[in-house]
């Protein structure tokens, strides 16, 4: 039993030994070829060499090469199959049963004929968009409004489809090929009366290639105005399947495994354009979402990605659905959004490639983005918001395969969105740790289910009864407006902002300011909408006026004060509490800048803290207790 050679040979093809030689030794570029100190003999100058566009290695000093099949198994000691399976598990590549496949073998054959009428059409394409003459006008000169050189062009090989029936076709058989051959080829479409024409006709065409430079699919934008759609693919061949290429990594490979990073971006002229002005590790995932497939290719060459597509609502969705499959493949990733949702085409065509290249080097983590985006016209004091935001980066964090960086996102991600509770927090770790039933795929009820449980137990945590301190100033206040007069103007919004009764303080300064009367009637309007004001504002208004007419309001004002102390101190803590996850944010991004005056706001609230605490009181205010009302 073996392999069959058909799947070996495909493999060879595939299989990038640059990369599986990289995983032994430190390969540096020198002209076509890589070069490293050999592994099977000792030597302090390098005469190791790899070729990637032959596919094989020699080394100068012990005369050792061979395939990367031979590099593995010299290397490795094993046998031939075991070598195969090695190099096509490093490429990502599935093995076949250890039988005769011929349905492989026909497919193979069928890729290669479909690759060859590529390239033909390809060759007829270029001819067109160079000495294409009037009819070619408009795709070159949309070539040159976009600012791309002639050499750009043919290093990306672009071309021109005529607006023709059958030009090429007719150029197809002019070549050899048989009408079978064309037709399973995706570059015409068949008639249902027999008979085809041309796929591609008065649209400008992008070559989508294989790692090792084979045309194997088309993208073709339209030249004519109303012609839709604006963008036309290649179907589906024995060559091609979608969400398996990334465009441009043929270009691109060697300057993305050189700087060890490549940057994800979606259209063909948001690669094209950077490329001619110098950045050159970019891939682009043809404007669909990234696949895991795409994903294992480009992890051939780099193990970290700037995700940076457009900066619109469409664009951030596809970046954070890009952010997960990376994740799932054990990637490093950040995120690149340009201003005013440009996308890197326009931006480097108006600001430059310094400008760009700098921008880059600020992408923001992956964690950053992920919960930028999760608070984004949300606000973390009212509950469901707050458990929506939870729901939204939990798949991000349970997507990363390391356990110990899953939990240093975890603990990162719950210190940004305020969730405090001890247990709470387990229960969450506990559903995005694989032991928690969180690995592999689940049945769509089952994930539903689990988001309903995480809103529910999330917002549940964050809706908090009143303490006794906020109870106890309301009913002060709302019964007694001689007291209302007296404490209001020394009460700030701080003092109650994000405080369960939030609503009911807000309400109660306003109809003060007003001159309004303070009633059920006036208050239930202004807090229109929150359950606890309901609950709260008739338990607060049945209780009786402690203070008889005519009565002096020390106590009172005394009682009133000290229960808007032991408020202000608790949104000091509060306050502390999220400089505290704020700060180490900041540390572990190293922006030095927003860190000190994160450190000086934390120093001078513990100032006023202490300020505001009494002469031997303990360091955790009152009030804490909730009210059991």
């Amino acid at each position: 039993m073996r392999f069959p050679q058909t799947f070996i040979d495909e493999l060879r093809r595939q299989a990038d030994i640059v990369r599986v030689v990289g995983d032994y030794v430190t390969l540096k570029k020198k002209g076509a070829n890589w070069m490293a100190c050999c592994p099977f003999h000792q030597e302090k100058t390098p005469s190791f060499s790899v070729n990637p566009s032959k596919d094989i290695f020699y080394c100068f000093g012990c005369g050792k090469g061979g395939s990367v099949f031979n590099f593995v198994m010299e290397l490795e000691r094993v046998s031939f199959p075991e070598a195969v399976r090695i190099v096509a598990g490093k490429a990502g590549v599935p093995l076949p049963e250890l039988v005769e496949d011929k349905k492989f073998e026909t497919r193979r054959k069928e890729a290669d004929e479909v690759v060859q009428l590529n390239a033909w059409a390809l060759e007829f394409w270029e001819r067109q968009l160079q000495d294409g003459g009037a009819e070619a006008r408009a795709a070159r000169e949309y070539v040159e409004g976009r600012g791309l050189s002639e050499e750009t062009c043919r290093t990306f090989r672009l071309g021109y489809a005529p607006n023709s029936w059958d030009a090429l076709g007719s150029y197809l058989k002019s070549k050899g090929a048989g009408i079978g051959e064309i037709e399973r080829s995706g570059l015409v479409v068949k008639k249902e009366q027999g008979g085809y024409y041309d796929r591609f006709r008065g649209r400008l065409i992008f070559p989508v290639a294989d790692a090792q430079g084979r045309a194997v699919a088309f993208g073709a934008r339209a030249m004519r105005p109303g012609d839709e759609p604006k963008y036309l693919n290649s179907p589906e061949t024995a060559a091609y399947t979608k969400g398996r290429h990334l465009f441009g990594l043929s270009v691109s490979r060697d300057e993305i495994r050189r700087k060890k990073f490549a940057i994800l971006v979606e259209g063909y002229l948001d690669l094209i354009v950077p490329f001619q002005h110098g950045v050159r590790n970019v891939v682009a995932s043809l404007g669909t979402a990234l696949t895991p497939e795409q994903a294992k290719l480009l992890g051939r060459f780099a193990r970290k990605v700037v995700v940076n597509y457009d900066g619109d609502r469409a664009g951030v969705k596809a970046a954070k659905r890009a952010i997960e499959v990376l994740l799932a493949e054990d990637f490093e990733a950040k995120v690149l959004v340009l201003p005013d949702g440009a996308d890197p085409d326009e931006f480097i065509r108006a600001h430059g490639a310094e400008e760009y290249s700098r921008r880059r080097g600020q992408a923001v983590p992956h964690t950053q983005f992920v919960t930028e985006q999760a608070l984004a016209g949300r606000d973390l004091r009212n509950p469901a918001q707050k458990a929506e935001a939870v729901e939204e980066v939990l798949p991000f964090v349970r997507a990363v395969r390391n356990a110990i960086q899953r939990r240093e996102y975890f603990d990162m991600t719950m210190d940004t969105l305020r969730v405090e509770d001890p247990s709470l927090r387990q229960e969450l770790w506990r559903s995005v740790s694989p032991r928690g039933g969180a690995a592999g795929a689940q049945a769509p009820a089952d994930a539903q289910q689990r988001s309903e449980d995480v809103r529910r137990k999330v917002a549940r945590s964050a809706t908090a009864a009143p303490t006794v301190a906020e109870q106890r100033l309301l009913e002060l206040l709302v019964n007694d407006p001689e007291l209302r007069d007296a404490v209001l103007p020394h009460v700030v919004e701080s003092d109650y902002a994000e405080l369960p009764t939030e609503s009911v303080f807000r309400a109660l300064v306003t109809l003060h300011a007003a001159g309004r009367p303070v009633d059920f009637s006036t208050l239930s309007e202004l807090t229109d909408g929150d359950p606890l004001a309901a609950d709260l504002i008739p338990l607060v208004l049945m209780h009786e006026p402690e203070r008889a007419e005519g009565e002096a309001t020390d106590a009172f004002f005394a009682e009133a004060e000290s229960c808007l102390m032991t408020l202000r101190l608790m949104s000091y803590d509060r306050r502390l509490r999220e400089l505290a996850g704020e700060i180490a944010a900041a540390d572990r991004a190293g922006d030095a800048e927003l860190l000190g005056r994160l450190v000086m706001e934390d120093l001078e609230l513990k100032r006023l803290r202490t300020a505001l605490q009494p002469a031997g009181a303990p360091v955790t205010p009152a009030g804490d207790t909730s009210s059991s009302s």
